[in-house]
């Protein structure tokens, strides 16, 4: 059973999978991609992954995208540590989460992201490079257009960051609810993976909105405390690790 991983260090969805694979103590072969120099967007990388996003996961030579269904997948093909409940509802649950936390903090986190950590760098290209650049991603393009070289504007970053205060308050609710530490409870699923990311990009930008939530600071606490945690999140994963510019605003935060 032999597993190869396209990704990126700082890509969330990236981040992920390798925590998946990590926790599972499955080996794999890492092949890193630098997305702003546009590896996803080579042919032949876009004839493994026709969105020209990561990650990709090839196993055995067969070929699953999106991280979410790699996680899921995963959780089928090694069933001996899962993170997938066996009760239908309790799983039915899961699944709503993920939906929720790709379409709410999973989402929103890019608008931070891109707008402290990425835009200096397009605005180091000239327009037609840059136009060009973001014509070329399939699932990326508008997103792009929109932000342009000048940034979000002011309102779409309020939005983004309220969006994520309320995934913050939706996940204190879920623990609340199911008695914790987990999002369901006492064993962690791929619900708590899929949230993960977000939640440690938003730290490494210096903007944990959730220090007021005692059971969110807990939940952050313990899935940093995991043993996957530390070889998922190796050196060059964050975006502070990569960027000068970013640590020094980071640095004057705190």
């Amino acid at each position: 059973m032999a597993f190869t991983l396209y990704n990126a260090p700082q890509s969330t969805c990236s981040q992920r999978v390798r925590f998946v694979l990590n926790a599972k103590g499955l080996a794999f072969n890492e092949i890193k991609l630098n997305l702003l120099e546009g590896d996803q967007l080579k042919p032949d990388y876009l004839k493994l992954n026709p969105n020209g996003v990561v990650p990709t996961l090839d196993h055995d030579g067969s070929i699953v995208i999106d991280s979410t269904v790699i996680a899921e997948y995963l959780d089928e093909v090694t069933p001996d540590l899962s993170f997938t409940p066996e009760d239908p509802v309790a799983r039915a649950r899961m699944r709503a989460l993920m939906h929720f936390i790709d379409e709410m903090p999973a989402a929103s986190v890019r608008v931070p992201t891109f707008n402290l950590a990425f835009l200096p760098s397009f605005q180091k290209m000239s327009r037609e490079a840059f136009v060009a650049m973001a014509e070329s991603k399939p699932l990326r393009r508008e997103f792009m257009l929109t932000m342009g070289q000048t940034g979000f504007p002011k309102a779409e970053m309020d939005a983004a960051l309220a969006r994520l205060r309320r995934s913050y308050e939706r996940m204190d609710a879920e623990i609340e609810r199911s008695g914790g530490p987990w999002l369901q409870g006492k064993a962690m699923t791929l619900a708590d993976v899929a949230v993960m990311p977000a939640l440690v990009r938003m730290h490494d930008l210096g903007l944990p909105d959730w220090q007021d939530l005692p059971r969110i600071v807990t939940w952050f606490d313990n899935i940093r405390a995991h043993p996957a945690f530390k070889p998922t999140f190796y050196h060059g994963s964050l975006l502070s690790e990569r960027f000068p510019h970013l640590r020094e605003k980071t640095s004057a935060r705190v």
